[in-house]
């Protein structure tokens, strides 16, 4: 520190106490979730040497990958969308691409991401539900009518059923007239994150890594122009990781991905320079910049590691999505607020490509109207603000300088645990991040429900009377009959011994360990095999993934140890457990093939502390299956977490499931993202309780308290 400095520091330090009656500055730090202090003023001491030095379009990249970055560029406008039908989602595309879109993000629906054509009986009430049915190349060819591949960059959200869908992709753009090696785009083809949290995977993790490597062998060499793989940190936000958490676990699925390619025979920079990242980003506005430049400085680095000689190869190339778990239910044209702020954060941070969700998506898919909304926040960031003009406008922040740093060794004292433990195959084997993301979003949901972090519109400032707003409803029935009816045409039409034999093919190097994956499916792709087909080949091979469900202990006890509601609402459960005879018992259930168990796992995890006795049922059960387990396991509740609009549908088919079994006593509440219009449907239905995003868990578990009381009463 200059003597400058010292004698600026000392003056600030001297004023600062007089302000604050004679307590130290130091009273003002604040501890972040990543175990950041951050201090209430940075000086030139406080920013590390490097950061002088550091160029954008430079090793190590902190300030940019491209030395013009936006002045020569602006990031790429997506919108990550997919409506139920290819019809519909390509009259979407078509219109966005009109109005400004440079890109497109496809979003899948949960039967196509498990792998499950759209008739099979496990996805009846997910069919066209949070994105497109997919089942065979007729569909992704109605999906990109009109929309030429040889000009349009093209991502897909697909993981567990990456095989089928880019076979089907390739297919599309052959009968298109487009040569594959034309073809450009990512697929996200993250598997290591699905294991961590949003669990939408097929197969176990050692033949899905294989998946990976085969699709990184395959495009290095017949797909130049494509992103093999998309390694991403979103969903780890999403389930309530920490940006240090997100940041590191990330990079460590990379250098695990890194290997299985380099352990096929790959050399390193024959294929890094098509790997790209896709990261959250959410409301902590500088921890946010600091996470993308920390991301390029980490990746840089760990590429270098590997022995990468190209500069390509050492690029974190990244594309960003604006927060969905900070868009709130209450007060939604906050939302619009919150996406404005999160796209600058991501934009001054340095993304490639953005996408900003739309006002609504707490509550349903986006409108039309919302979509637009989304879409010109971008347009405006881009036109209006004069962003654009500088490069890394906050490099040399001395704030974000050190922030940068920080959270960069944070994030590397994680990747380190990951590796110790033999990478990160390893760690997702034996629960390791799972269970640090679980206990960190658990932790998070505390402090909002204790009014620590302040949400605007939901536990401060709170509005009474809300407008009500127009939402996106899917038919999704209509979706389904619709889907069953192409299958059939495209069964009938094929030919079959092409099929029998192009899916035995496909088997067979799944079950021998030879040959490439991704090029047998092709084949049996353009044998028209559908979705199901093809992942069926695959899992008669590899088996399908079955996860171990478990809930986490004590965190909602020591965060509230000294909460007087939390004591009542423990007395409460005493005095009703002395009434009934046993303490409450509730099955906290996931239904349908969604695969977000953040909000099931909080309340499994809260209630138990709270005092309930709580069961937590696996994954993707469907009506008859939770049915079947709440009466043998004589609970008092069933809670429904539906976050994929399966509750029209689910919901009302479990009620009436338990009414013809004669325990219509077993009361049904559920919670998550439902719009409000659809509440009197599910009270009409039988559903007790409704919670929607932001509900506080004590205000939940009073509720249902009060319930269980009601209902001993009038028996």
């Amino acid at each position: 520190m200059s003597d400058k400095t010292k004698v600026d520091d000392q003056y600030w330090n001297a004023i600062a106490e007089k302000e604050l009656k004679g307590k130290s500055p130091t009273s003002l730090n604040k501890k972040t979730p990543e175990g950041i202090t951050i201090k209430p003023l940075y000086l030139p001491s406080d920013v590390p040497e490097q950061a002088a030095r550091d160029l954008p379009g430079f090793e190590p990249y902190t300030r940019g990958v491209k030395a013009t970055m936006y002045a020569g560029r602006p990031w790429t406008i997506r919108q990550y969308a997919g409506f139920s039908t290819a019809e519909e989602s390509n009259a979407f595309y078509r219109k966005n691409l009109a109005a400004g879109q440079k890109g497109l993000s496809v979003a899948f629906d949960l039967a196509t991401h498990r792998g499950y054509d759209s008739d099979h009986p496990r996805v009846s009430g997910d069919v066209g539900k949070a994105g497109v049915a997919i089942d065979s190349v007729e569909d992704m060819k109605i999906l990109f009518d009109q929309i030429p591949l040889d000009e349009m960059s093209v991502s897909m959200t697909m993981n567990g059923a990456i095989i089928p869908v880019l076979a089907m992709f390739i297919v599309a753009g052959e009968e298109q007239g487009v040569d594959k090696a034309v073809l450009s785009g990512t697929v996200q083809n993250d598997i290591l994150k699905e294991f961590m949290v949003r669990n939408t995977y097929i197969y176990p993790p050692e033949p899905s890594m294989r998946i990976v490597a085969d699709i990184i062998e395959y495009t290095a060499n017949e797909m130049p122009k494509f992103n093999s793989i998309s390694i991403s940190g979103y969903h780890m936000q999403e389930a309530g990781a920490t940006l240090a958490q997100e940041l590191a676990y990330t990079l460590a699925d990379g250098m695990e991905y890194v290997r299985a390619a380099t352990n096929k025979g790959l050399d390193v920079d024959r294929f890094a320079g098509r790997l790209s990242f896709f990261f959250c980003i959410g409301m902590d506005f500088f921890m946010e910049v600091a996470k993308l430049r920390a991301a390029r400085m980490l990746w840089s680095r760990i590429m270098t590691d590997f022995g990468a000689q190209d500069q390509r190869s050492k690029l974190l190339r990244t594309h960003c999505q604006t927060s969905g778990v900070s868009l709130t239910e209450q007060s939604p044209h906050n939302n619009i607020i919150r996406t404005t702020i999160e796209a600058m954060a991501a934009t001054l941070g340095g993304t490639q490509s953005l996408h900003t969700n739309s006002f609504d998506e707490a509550m349903a898919l986006p409108t039309e109207a919302s979509a637009r909304i989304a879409r010109n926040t971008q347009l405006i960031l881009q036109h209006e603000t004069r962003m654009t003009d500088v490069v890394d406008p906050l490099g040399g922040s001395y704030y974000v300088e050190a922030l940068t740093k920080q959270l960069a060794d944070e994030a590397w004292k994680l990747i380190e645990e990951v590796e110790e433990l033999g990478g990160m195959t390893k760690a997702v084997e034996q629960g390791l991040p799972k269970m640090r993301i679980e206990e960190a979003a658990a932790r998070r949901q505390a402090r909002v429900d204790q009014g620590e972090d302040v949400i605007v519109g939901v536990n401060k400032y709170v509005v009474e009377d809300e407008e009500p707003i127009d939402i996106l409803q899917i038919d999704n029935t209509k979706v389904r009959d619709s889907q069953i009816k192409r299958l059939a045409q495209v069964r009938k039409s094929r030919n079959p011994k092409a099929l029998e034999c192009a899916i035995q093919n496909l088997e067979d190097v799944a079950k021998s360990g030879r040959g490439n994956l991704l090029e047998a499916a092709v084949e049996a792709a353009r044998a028209r095999a559908t979705l199901g087909e093809i992942s069926d080949a695959m899992e008669r091979a590899f088996d399908r993934h079955k996860a171990t469900t478990r809930i986490i202990a004590g965190i909602y006890a020591d965060a509230y140890k000294d909460d007087a509601e939390y004591k009542a609402i423990q007395s409460r459960i005493k005095d009703v457990a002395d009434d009934k005879g046993h303490v409450p018992h509730i099955l906290v259930s996931k239904m349908g093939q969604d695969g977000h168990d953040r909000g099931a796992k909080i309340i499994a995890t809260a209630f138990a502390d709270m005092g309930f006795k709580v069961d937590l049922s696996d994954m993707f059960e469907t009506p008859q299956e939770i049915c079947d387990k709440a009466i043998a396991s004589n609970v008092d509740v069933i809670g429904v977490s539906s976050l994929a609009a399966g509750h029209m549908t689910l919901i009302p088919e479990l009620i009436e499931l338990l009414k013809a079994k004669g325990r219509d006593d077993i009361m049904v509440i559920c919670g998550g993202v439902i719009p409000e219009q659809d509440y009197a449907f599910l009270r009409e239905s039988g559903v007790a309780e409704i919670f929607g995003p932001g509900s506080n868990v004590l205000d939940a578990a009073n509720a249902l308290l009060s319930q269980l009381v009601g209902l001993r009463r009038n028996r």
